[in-house]
Order: structure tokens, then C-alpha cells, then sequence
């Protein structure tokens, strides 16, 4: 791996420390949060790992995904209220601890954090089995249509993984207002998942054949 590309993955890592950090433990007014530090750990320990995986297995894979940007105005827009959603979700979550709104037992906190763990362990399977699994939506060069493992489940495992990873947050955190923001998160992949499925109906080969393959895209049995 060039320096540049190991430079830019450490500056972006810690700068979402801060960051995520910030929005949670400046609204709640103390460090002394148990579920915010219990959060930032499952959150940024397991990337840190997957990072020194993929700088020493797939480093082109890891420029790839540091560098992506969207380019249709659709999915920019997707990627603006997700935006929106995290910091809603966060504020309001330091801000429930903070005030004690509706704070949830300490064992809802713990169940979420596996969840999120196991959620992460679907996250890397899923980019072990697609090495064409991008940041944005677009049809990769020599490109070919991925069916096996949990592909063959659901169309989209991807964001199967990152919806439970979501969801599972704002419950770490204890926070069920910043619960019920995230649920903003189903419409949000919603949209993507049309324009995303759109685009691979057009440019990738055999795509419309595995629709009809693999009828459900997110959920077995329910979405």
C-alpha cells in the first residue's frame, strides 16, 4: 500500500472518532457514559481491525472505498439524510442521557451490542464474497453477477447487515427517541435499493435473471 492511501485511511479513521465522539459525549455533558463508550468500542474496534485486514489482504479494495463518491444527484441525496439521520440520531441520544428522557435497561444495551457485533461479522462476509462491492452505486468493469452464500438469500445483504448494525446503535445507546429516528434508515435504503437495482438492470449482465432468482431483497420471507 502507497503511503498516501495508509495516511488518508488513518486521518479518516480518527477524524470519525472525534466526530462520532463529539456528537455523542458533548450533548450528554460527561464522559462518565457508560453505553457511549460501550458503543464507540463495538463501532470503531472491529473497523480498526477490518482496516489492517484489508491493508494487508486488499489495499486496492480499501483506496476503492476511501476515494468512492457518488455521482448521481438521486444518490447523493440518499447519502445527505443518511447523513442527517446519524447526527439526529447521536445528538439525541447524549441529550437523552443528559435529561433522562426515556433512558432503557442496561440489558437492552448489552443484546444490541451483540447484535451489532454479529451484524458487523454478516458486513465482512458479505465483502469477502463480493469483490466488486463498491460505496456508490455503479457497474464495475468485467463486472459479473454474485449468487452464492448469502447472495442467494437476498439481493442486497449488504444493507441487510447495515440495517440491523443501525438500528442495533440507538439501542446501545439506551436512546429509544434516537430508535425511532433510525427507523428513517428503511425508506433512506429503500430509495437507494430502486435507483441501485436500476442501474444494475441496465449495465449488468444477468441481473434481471437472478431478480427473479432471488425474489426478496433485504429480509427472507419479508422484504
Amino acid at each position: 500500500m502507497d503511503r498516501k492511501t495508509l495516511i488518508q485511511a488513518v486521518a479518516k479513521f480518527l477524524a470519525g472518532v472525534v466526530l462520532v465522539g463529539a456528537l455523542l459525549f458533548i450533548p450528554a455533558g460527561t464522559l462518565a457514559w457508560p453505553q457511549g463508550w460501550r458503543l464507540m468500542v463495538i463501532l470503531f474496534v472491529p473497523m480498526l481491525l477490518a482496516g489492517i485486514v484489508m491493508i494487508g489482504k486488499n489495499p486496492e479494495l480499501l483506496k476503492k472505498r476511501l476515494n468512492a463518491k457518488e455521482k448521481q444527484k438521486e444518490q447523493q441525496d440518499v447519502v445527505k439524510l443518511s447523513g442527517l439521520m446519524f447526527l439526529a440520531a447521536f445528538i439525541l441520544a447524549g441529550l437523552n442521557y443528559r435529561f433522562g428522557w426515556i433512558i432503557l435497561p442496561d440489558w437492552i444495551s448489552w443484546v444490541a451490542a451483540a447484535i451489532f457485533l454479529i451484524s458487523y461479522g454478516l458486513y465482512a462476509e458479505v465483502m469477502r464474497e463480493n469483490t466488486y462491492l463498491s460505496r456508490t452505486v455503479e457497474v464495475q468493469e468485467d463486472q459479473k453477477v454474485i449468487d452464492t452464500g448469502l447472495y442467494g438469500i437476498v439481493r442486497h445483504p449488504m444493507y441487510m447487515s447495515t440495517l440491523f448494525l443501525f438500528l442495533a446503535m440507538p439501542l446501545v445507546l439506551g436512546s429509544l427517541i434516537s430508535f425511532l429516528v433510525m427507523l428513517l434508515y428503511i425508506p433512506i435504503i429503500a430509495k437507494r435499493i430502486r435507483n441501485e437495482e436500476q442501474v444494475l438492470e441496465e449495465g449488468l449482465q444477468g441481473y434481471t435473471e437472478y431478480k427473479q432468482k432471488v425474489k426478496y431483497k433485504v429480509i427472507p420471507f419479508i422484504w
